[in-house]
């Protein structure tokens, strides 16, 4: 039997392996810095399927390898989700992981537990099948990706020193094979104006002016950032004013709005700032690059700037032709390669650190952070066979 033919046939064996240990994690309730369960129940899944060595890191990482080769390729997903919303709006129980019509229901599904759990299967298939001598594969479930993408990763790099060859981000794909998503950052502006009485407004400086007009600068501007034939335009939005003053018969003295800026091919941190810059110079105002410092579950402290870098490799990138060569083995048939419109992990993987990023995961985007969450089982199968054959193919 060829290797392709018996990989597929085991991904299919353990089909219902796969869809309960999925479930099983959908009950655990995981948001940023609250993953410590999530992460224990990855573990033991991870120690069941034959891992070589499983571990759990001072940020909360669960990190299980496989193999002693000298090529390091990482399988990633993070197991952190957002809250449920208005659970008025979900036709079943977001937490309850259940498995009916060729679906696992739940928060998590898609975004993305489906993908870590599929990884551990291939993991499993692996240990059968045999490893490839010269690579070890490292499957990781991250966390605080939701609160602040890419920061589990800076950690691993930096703090762990794991640095593979290639990896592969689980995020929902819908199948397809995915190499690149648009960047972003959070900017915040800040406004001082000086107060005065309300009867006298020409007395002081409206900080609510001030902003205002900055506002619909920057609507101006994201009319004519730049666009990227793959990754499409950047984008730069106003997503919270708020405002000061002494007491509402009182000129505003300080106002402040928040950014959220969409980062294309081409663009940076520092053309993104002075962008803004330029737009508040003749204004008494500061313009801020947000940080992100958190406590993980485990008690440590850690963070980084809010920016996330753009990122993409090229349609003819050595992975992306190994993913697409693997796709075309397992399925029979072409894949789609495509890119994200959300950020994901890439961000440092690649964005920092220049590590070959591409994606596969089960599950449709559009229910990411949506109600009525679920990923149908045959792409959890699919993705299995697929990061078990993409370990035989390296």
């Amino acid at each position: 039997m060829e290797t392709n033919e018996k990989i597929l046939e085991l991904a299919q064996k353990y089909e219902t392996y796969t869809a309960e240990n999925l479930s099983k994690l959908i009950k655990h309730k995981s948001l940023s810095k609250q993953e410590e369960s999530a992460a224990n129940e990855l573990k033991r899944q991870m120690e069941e399927a034959g891992f070589d060595e499983v571990r759990i890191d001072k940020l909360g990482n669960v990190t299980g390898r496989i193999g002693n080769g000298s090529k390091v390729i990482a399988i990633d997903g993070h197991i952190d989700v957002v809250d449920l919303g208005n659970l008025d709006n979900w036709e079943f129980d977001p937490l309850g992981g259940e498995i009916k019509d060729g679906f696992v229901h739940g928060r998590g599904s898609v975004d993305q537990k489906g993908g870590p759990v599929a990884a551990v299967t291939a993991g499993r298939i692996l240990k059968e099948t045999g490893m490839p001598e010269d690579v070890t594969l490292l499957v990781t479930g991250t966390v605080m990706e939701e609160d602040c993408d890419g920061l589990c990763w800076k950690y691993l790099v930096e703090e762990e020193n794991i640095k593979p060859e290639a990896v592969i981000i689980t995020e929902p794909t819908n199948l397809n094979i995915y190499r690149g998503h648009r960047g972003r950052m959070e900017i915040e502006v800040e406004f001082f104006g000086v107060s005065s009485h309300g009867s006298a407004p020409e007395r002081g400086q409206n900080a609510i002016y001030m902003a205002s007009k900055a506002a619909l600068e920057i609507e101006k501007l994201h009319e004519r950032l730049a666009f990227d034939e793959f990754l499409g335009k950047g984008s730069v939005t106003v997503t919270e004013f708020v405002s000061k003053s002494p007491s509402l018969c009182a000129v505003s003295d300080y106002a402040k709005i928040h950014l959220d800026r969409r980062l294309t091919w081409g663009e940076d941190k520092e053309l993104a700032l002075n962008q803004i810059r330029e737009i508040v110079k003749d204004m008494n105002a500061t313009v801020t690059l947000l940080q992100y410092e958190e406590t993980a579950y485990t008690g440590f402290k850690y963070g980084m700037e809010k920016y996330y870098p753009t990122w993409k490799l090229e349609e003819n990138h050595p992975l992306v032709i190994k993913g697409a060569d693997t796709f075309r083995k397992l399925f029979k048939s072409e894949p789609k390669i495509d890119k994200w419109t959300f950020s994901t992990n890439g961000v440092t993987i690649n964005g920092y650190y220049g590590i070959p990023v591409i994606g596969f995961g089960p599950g449709n985007e559009v229910l990411a952070h949506a109600p009525n969450e679920k990923v149908p089982v045959e792409h959890l199968v699919k993705a299995s066979a697929f990061y078990a054959m993409f370990v035989k193919n390296y």
